[in-house]
């Protein structure tokens, strides 16, 4: 069957680098932006370069209303989506609990939790076979910051991508039965230019002697991890996880 993939956060870092990967293995792919419209056009003109099809859709995770009319549009122009790339993700600078407001909460779960949560609603809806579609898979970008807390930086960006995990379980196991496979990668000190939303643009390299591996990790090494759990390579697995992180 077409394979339609929709990447959410796809103008920069592991989305785009997972935009361009889905295309060379077949997929026709929609790339979402929030404001970087001419690096997702960009990344469309380099897939079509290519020989592959691929579209921008400037949507904002923290909207439903944009949620919504980014899948209208990839059913209107590309066909039902087969494969859904939960990647777009806010953090802001570095601050400790006792100095972040509830308006900053907002704006970081909101954007991170909430949309992926009604980007995933809104691909189950069309993927399930329960409700006539032809199956696929969901792969949900979350961090090792889940696991490691991000103390003294950013841990209510980790606490986000902690509910992300829990949606992936819990997810999992609604729609087996359904022909959806729902899974997740954590990355984590990759070179990518969320970094600097953090307020340190060189982070990777300060903390990267912290790291088992003693370097930090490419967007592509993350594309690779997600395409494979998207793939029928990874038909039997489910609700798992692929860390990302050097050994962290």
């Amino acid at each position: 069957m077409d394979k339609v993939a929709i990447i959410t956060g796809g103008s920069r870092g592991i989305g785009a680098a997972t935009a361009q990967l889905a295309a060379e293995q077949g997929y026709t792919v929609c790339l979402t932006y929030r404001r970087q419209q001419q690096a997702a056009q960009t990344i469309v003109e380099a897939i079509q370069q290519q020989g592959g099809n691929a579209i921008a859709v400037a949507a904002d995770m923290a909207s439903e209303a944009d949620i919504l009319r980014l899948f209208e549009t990839v059913d209107a122009k590309l066909g039902t989506v087969t494969a859904l790339v939960n990647n777009a993700g806010i953090l802001e600078p570095q601050r400790r609990l006792a100095d972040i407001d509830s308006a900053r909460l907002n704006r970081i779960f909101q954007a991170n939790v909430v949309g992926s949560f009604l980007c995933a609603r809104e691909a189950v809806k069309r993927m399930s076979t329960k409700q006539g579609g032809r199956g696929g898979a969901i792969v949900n970008v979350s961090s090792v910051a889940a696991r490691l807390g991000s103390p003294g930086e950013y841990i209510d960006y980790a606490a986000s991508k902690g509910a992300i995990d829990t949606m992936t379980i819990g997810l999992a196991q609604e729609v087996a039965a359904e022909g959806i496979r729902v899974n997740a990668v954590r990355p984590g000190f990759i070179y990518t230019d969320i970094h600097a939303s953090g307020g340190e643009a060189n982070r990777v390299e300060r903390v990267k002697n912290s790291i088992p591996m003693r370097r930090g990790g490419q967007a592509v090494e993350v594309a690779h991890a997600i395409l494979w759990l998207l793939s029928p390579q990874a038909s039997y697995t489910t609700g798992s996880f692929i860390d990302l992180a050097g050994g962290k």
